[in-house]
C-alpha cells in the first residue's frame, strides 16, 4: 500500500525514470543553494530523492512584486558569482547524466565557454529538431554557421563560469512571501545571460525591475542586450526540438541576430 507524502511536502514523480534523473535535479537544487548564504537566490528545499521521485519542501505562491523582482536580480547575480569548475561543468558532486526538462544533454567541463554552447547546447538541439520535422534543413545550416563562429570563440570574454539554473523561465521561479525561489534547474556552469535571456524570452512579472537590478548588480556592461539572440539559441533550440516547429521561426531569427 502505496503512502502519501505530508501536505507539506511536494513530491514530484516520473514512473521509469532514467537512472539519475531525479538525482540530478537535486544535485543541482543543493549545488545552486550553496550561494544563499551569501545572499544568493532562494533555491526549494531538498528533504529526499529516489528513483522514481524527489521531494521537495512545499511552497505557497504569493502575488509576485517589483521589489521581489528587483530582490531576485541581485540575489541570482550572487548565485551566478559563486561559480563553477568549468563552462559545462556539472554541480559539484555529480558525475551522472544530465537533463534540461525531459530532454537529455551533456555536461562536459570546457575551458571554452563558446566551444560548450555550440558544441553542447545548440547544435544537439538543432540536430534533434531537424532529425523529428521541425526544423528546415536549410535553416539549419544557417544556425549551424553561427555555432562555427560561437564555437571559435568569437563571443568569449573574460567572465569566468557562472553557476547558472540553466532552464530560468518564469514556470521555475516561484514567487512566495519570503520572496522568488528556483525549482527545476538544469545546472551548470556557464554564462550568467544565459539565464537572463531566458527570462526575457519567456516573460518574468516585473521583469524590467528584475533586468535593472541584475544589470547593475552584474556589473554587465552597457550593450549587454546585443548578446540576448547569442543565449537565447539555447532555450529556442531545445523548444524547436521537443514542442515543434512553431519555436523555428524563432530560433532562426535569434541566429541571424547574432552578430
Amino acid at each position: 500500500m502505496s503512502t502519501r507524502p505530508p501536505l507539506d511536502i511536494h513530491r514530484k514523480s516520473r514512473p521509469g525514470a532514467p537512472t539519475g534523473f531525479f538525482a540530478a535535479e537535486a544535485a543541482g537544487l543543493r549545488w545552486l543553494a550553496e550561494a544563499q548564504p551569501e545572499g544568493g537566490a532562494l533555491v526549494v528545499k531538498v528533504l529526499a530523492v529516489g528513483h522514481d521521485h524527489i521531494d521537495l519542501r512545499r511552497l505557497v505562491p504569493a502575488p509576485p512584486t517589483p521589489v521581489a523582482a528587483r530582490n531576485l536580480g541581485r540575489a541570482l547575480a550572487v548565485t551566478h558569482a559563486s561559480g563553477a569548475r568549468a563552462f559545462g561543468a556539472p554541480p559539484d558532486g555529480w558525475a551522472g547524466a544530465a537533463w534540461i526538462g525531459n530532454q537529455p544533454q551533456t555536461n562536459d567541463p570546457e575551458d571554452s565557454w563558446g566551444r560548450y554552447f555550440a558544441e553542447q547546447r545548440v547544435r544537439p538541439f538543432v540536430r534533434r529538431a531537424v532529425d523529428v520535422g521541425h526544423l528546415d534543413p536549410d535553416a539549419a545550416r544557417t544556425i549551424d554557421a553561427v555555432c562555427d563562429r560561437i564555437a571559435d570563440g568569437v563571443y568569449d570574454d573574460d567572465r569566468p563560469p557562472a553557476r547558472i539554473h540553466g532552464d530560468l523561465w518564469a514556470g521555475n521561479v516561484v514567487h512566495t512571501a519570503e520572496g522568488a525561489v528556483l525549482i527545476d534547474p538544469a545546472a551548470h556552469g556557464g554564462h550568467g545571460l544565459t539565464d537572463v535571456a531566458m527570462l526575457m524570452l519567456f516573460g518574468l512579472p516585473h521583469l524590467q525591475d528584475f533586468l535593472t537590478s541584475y544589470a547593475e548588480a552584474a556589473a554587465l556592461p552597457r550593450d549587454w542586450s546585443r548578446l540576448v539572440p547569442l543565449h537565447q539559441l539555447h532555450p529556442l533550440a531545445t523548444h524547436t526540438a521537443s514542442h515543434g516547429p512553431s519555436y523555428a521561426r524563432g530560433l532562426l531569427e535569434a541566429a541571424l541576430a547574432v552578430r
